[in-house]
């Protein structure tokens, strides 16, 4: 099974902490049931450090002044990576208050930890739902982004 880092996040997240968040399997665990449901062993550990950078963000200090709205400007290698559509809906986001100034940076960092060249709209998304499903006191943003990506009249138009 050819998979990359975001399918098994995907996977995990649909089948492990969405559906029972309140039941954490110890790693060994959840390995096993990953290799058996065919991801890499490789692929395994990439989506263990991943999860591992998004629970470092958990730690991050909340930062005040979010009244100023910063210009975000991406770096050559965002902007290759993500394309267009990508960036307007990260921007997008920011506009409607479902992403802070902070929350977007965790997202692009997120991003950036997937170490894969082409970052689609659609694993955009996700990342953003996972990022925000992570933070603390993102609950109504979290539920304004699910349904965004889970009802087929969403309101962002690409």
């Amino acid at each position: 099974m050819k998979e990359n880092v975001l399918d098994l996040l995907m996977y995990l997240f649909e089948n492990y902490i969405y559906d029972e968040p309140e039941e954490e399997p110890d790693r060994e665990s959840l390995s096993e049931s990953l290799e058996e449901a065919g991801f890499s062993s490789g692929e395994i550990d990439r989506a263990f450090n991943w999860l591992d950078g998004l629970a470092e963000q958990r730690k991050l200090p909340e930062l005040g002044g979010h009244e100023s709205n910063p210009i975000r400007v991406f770096t050559d290698d965002e902007s290759r990576r993500l394309d267009v559509n990508a960036r307007g809906f990260i921007l997008y986001l920011e506009n409607v208050g479902v992403l802070d100034p902070l929350r977007r940076e965790m997202v692009i960092d997120r991003l950036a930890a997937l170490e894969t060249e082409d970052i689609s709209l659609e694993d955009v998304k996700w990342v953003i739902l996972m990022v925000l499903f992570n933070q603390p006191g993102q609950e109504a943003n979290y539920a304004w982004m699910e349904d965004l990506m889970f009802d087929e009249e969403g309101e962002y138009r690409h």
